[in-house]
């Protein structure tokens, strides 16, 4: 089994983060490299750091290491670091566009985390099923007794097993799934193999200017996290079998103090 260096690991982490604040783009690109030398799991996520830098493409997603240890460690902080200090109102935003819609017998909440999501739409639905990479915010979702199903996993993978189990929803939900990935067709098809016929997918992700997207359907903006075309989210939708039906212009979240621009679609099976 291989073995990370840990000390030469954050020794290198550190000194890419220190040229990065510097405006040193170049040193913080080697040490980078000398990161995922070190650690080819990628768990500091210095991949996507690189494609915002614009010294490497954009990943197809964010590395899952990366992604389990960031919101593993957040955890016990996040829900006053996300809706308190970022101003983070996705889930609310999510059942204001679904009001009218409901109610729903089987909901999947895809990425659920400490279950935000749940709760506010927990008078909308009646079976609520949640899955998290991160085993730390599933165990605080658990606590928070909002699902009758908790589980620790991947969400392609869960959504594979569920194809082998027959099981499908009314509802599926990904808010604040979509800015850790950049390919986002397998996803879609997943959701709409899973989708009963009429059911509806929604789900959040991040914009940025046409023009930043430089023909890209997706990209790693500066603060580290995806944002996707409109053009290619209707693509892929529409690939996948959904119909658009909503393209909501939100504020995800806020950071500095200056609000990160976002959309809320909503979308139906057949």
């Amino acid at each position: 089994m291989n073995t990370v260096d840990n000390d030469a690991l954050a020794e290198a982490y550190n000194r890419g983060l220190a040229c990065e604040k510097a405006g040193d783009i170049d040193g913080a690109a080697r040490a980078y490299a000398d990161v995922l030398r070190i650690d080819p799991g990628d768990r500091g996520g210095v991949s996507v750091r690189l494609a915002a830098m614009g010294r490497a493409p954009a990943p197809e997603r964010a590395p899952e290491a990366y992604v389990e240890t960031l919101f593993d460690q957040h955890a016990e902080a996040f829900d006053a670091m996300l809706v308190d200090d970022l101003g983070y109102r996705t889930p609310e935003d999510l059942r204001a566009a679904l009001a009218g819609r409901g109610p729903f017998a089987r909901f999947l909440d895809l990425g659920c985390g400490t279950g935000l999501t749940g709760a506010a739409l927990a008078d909308m639905t009646a079976h609520r099923t949640g899955v998290d990479l991160s085993e730390n915010m599933v165990a605080l979702a658990h606590d928070k007794d909002i699902y009758d199903d908790l589980y620790v996993g991947e969400i392609a993978a869960f959504l594979d097993g569920a194809a082998g189990d027959g099981e499908t929803w009314d509802l599926i939900a990904a808010a604040d799934v979509l800015p850790y990935l950049g390919e986002i067709a397998p996803l879609f098809r997943a959701v709409s193999g899973r989708l009963n016929g009429g059911g509806l997918f929604a789900f959040s992700t991040e914009s940025a200017p046409e023009a930043a997207f430089a023909g890209r359907g997706y990209m790693v903006g500066p603060l580290n996290r995806f944002a996707h075309g409109e053009d290619y989210l209707r693509a892929a939708l529409t690939a996948a079998g959904l119909t658009p039906l909503a393209f909501s212009a939100i504020v995800v979240r806020h950071d500095e103090g200056a609000p990160v621009p976002g959309q809320l679609v909503l979308a139906r099976k057949g």
